[in-house]
């Protein structure tokens, strides 16, 4: 769908062409501003790829937290993982960019794995395989190089008697309207799917009850999961906590014709547990901005801006910007053809891929390493 009315965007569904400027006017929220990150390079020295990028685009509070953090209060980091399926690279932008932000001010990361909320919501799904999910995804957090003693993973279901009593004070908080007017649920939205909300702000506030400490949360995530923090801040200042602060990223295209990257269309997909075979077949099939032949894209040039490939460079895959900006200038001459691209995309997502896969089997022997409830 092309027109800006076939927008939907929910925490369980997007689709359509997503107008990212309109989703800031619809949600409340505020444009990631230059004079911000310029705030914000004060702290970390050079500005992660998916900042100078505009990949994160907007935020709730992020001045708030620099506010206070200037002052000398800490923050702490929050979010997490929906384990449907397997993870796949449009998982791992956000998650890389949160292990940049916990090197960088040296805070806790709270990951919450939401087992539970795939069970009550996937009605294909049963709750020993959402479990199995929950601790197979997280194997591809552990890879990305998170360290113990600093990230504490929450897998909902085998540690609720942790989370339960704050879910509780937040759940006697909201009323089934403002649920319901947030959420858009409907006559047979199932009560477990209504109660759900509650169980996603606890990590907001838990590093509280775990230490004592009253620090804000800083949630990186796509904005689509926005609606859930809209909750938590309404109700933070009733229990005695800061209102958690979130910066909101892009979503990452998938290899088709539009739209976010999603197991659902698993040909679109490179998933962390793929093949090279696999990794190479997709990008050749990927969507380009190319034209229908070479002799053409020689005279003419392509179109960089709707090109799966040249995406998949801009959000993980080409680190200097330099190059990204030769990259698209001679797509546009005609000095190079797609066929260029898909094979340097291809060995470099295939490295990418291979390098991960090797630390992700080690990450088997120290899963519980991470687990919240390990102490």
């Amino acid at each position: 769908m092309s027109d800006e009315e076939d927008m939907v965007v929910t925490p369980w569904e997007v689709r359509g062409k997503v107008d990212y400027n309109k989703l800031i006017r619809q949600f409340g929220t505020q444009p990631l501003t230059d004079e911000l990150m310029k705030r914000l390079q004060k702290h970390v020295g050079e500005l992660h790829p998916q900042l100078r990028r505009k990949l994160f685009f907007s935020h709730r509070d992020l001045d708030v937290i620099l506010d206070l953090y200037e002052k000398g209060t800490r923050f702490v980091l929050y979010t997490g993982r929906g384990p449907s399926g397997p993870v796949h690279i449009g998982h791992l932008v956000p998650w890389i960019f949160t292990k940049y932000l916990q090197d960088k001010f040296k805070t806790r990361l709270y990951f919450q794995m939401t087992d539970d909320e795939k069970f009550v919501v996937e009605q294909n799904l049963k709750l020993d395989e959402t479990a199995k999910l929950a601790y197979d995804n997280s194997l591809d957090l552990i890879a990305l190089g998170f360290k113990p003693e600093n990230t504490y993973i929450i897998f909902d279901v085998k540690d609720i008697s942790l989370l339960y009593d704050i879910a509780l004070e937040v759940a006697k908080r909201v009323t089934y309207s403002t649920a319901k007017a947030v959420f858009g649920f409907q006559d047979h939205t199932n009560i477990g799917w209504i109660f759900w909300p509650a169980i996603q702000a606890v990590p907001c506030f838990i590093h509280t009850k775990l230490t004592g400490e009253i620090v804000p949360s800083l949630i990186p995530a796509a904005i689509d999961q926005d609606p859930y923090w809209r909750i938590a801040r309404d109700i933070a200042p009733k229990l005695g906590y800061y209102k958690p602060a979130q910066i909101h990223c892009r979503f990452v295209p998938g290899l088709g014709r539009g739209g976010k990257m999603s197991a659902s269309e698993p040909e679109t997909c490179i998933f962390t547990t793929d093949t090279p075979e696999m990794i190479k077949k997709k990008v050749w099939n990927a969507f380009t901005g190319g034209k229908p032949t070479v002799k053409e894209q020689k005279e003419l040039g392509g179109n960089p801006n709707i090109c799966t490939i040249y995406q998949y460079f801009l959000y993980l895959f080409e680190e200097n910007d330099e190059e990204l900006v030769r990259l698209s200038r001679e797509c546009k001459s005609g000095d190079i053809v797609c066929g260029d691209c898909k094979a340097v995309l291809t060995e470099r997502i295939t490295k990418f891929i291979l390098e991960h896969q090797k630390r992700r089997e080690k990450a088997r022997d120290i899963v519980g390493e991470y687990s919240i409830s390990r102490n």
